[in-house]
């Protein structure tokens, strides 16, 4: 159940308008190379039919909010990895979502990033964003004031804000 949905009863022909609530970030990127970094912020808007002046407004906006704007032009192949990854959370934010899901977002990117990348996050969220991240790096949100939850063999096992700290191997966690 999302935000009172069923998603199970959801009708096949509904679901593409609830999957425009939500916003996805994935560990490896998923970018177009063989386009530039505004391209790539702009795909959801162009797939919904926006006119190209509001389109234009958004993707700058989404990419100033992840530090990006002065890359609109380059294409992702001669970003750093943590450059491609905001890139990916531009794009998914560019529609503002009510619902954030990242997969792994850490996993490809070094501490620095990392933490970085965790701090956008908190931002989204402070503005009414529901984040949802998957992660095994559970030191990057254990020291977060947010509900973790405790994954194993696809069993819930352990939950509330502090699941993280007296959970033994190797924890997959959602903040």
């Amino acid at each position: 159940t999302v935000d009172g949905q069923n998603l199970a009863t959801l009708k096949p022909r509904h679901v593409p308008a609830f999957r425009q609530r939500l916003g996805l970030i994935f560990q490896n990127f998923n970018l177009l190379h063989d386009r530039t970094v505004f391209d790539n912020v702009a795909l959801p808007l162009v797939i919904r039919g926006y006119a190209h002046r509001d389109l234009a407004r958004q993707v700058r906006a989404a990419l100033d909010q992840v530090g990006l704007l002065n890359k609109e032009h380059m294409h992702p192949l001669f970003l750093s990895g943590g450059e491609q990854q905001r890139v990916g959370i531009a794009r998914a934010v560019v529609t503002k979502p009510d619902l954030l899901l990242a997969d792994e977002p850490t996993g490809n990117l070094d501490p620095e990033m990392a933490q970085e990348v965790i701090k956008i996050f908190e931002r989204f969220n402070a503005v009414g964003t529901s984040v949802l991240v998957a992660t095994h790096a559970i030191d990057l949100i254990s020291r977060l004031p947010h509900r973790i939850v405790h994954l194993e063999h696809g069993r819930l096992s352990a939950h509330g804000p502090t699941a993280a700290s007296h959970l033994g191997g190797t924890p997959y966690g959602a903040q």
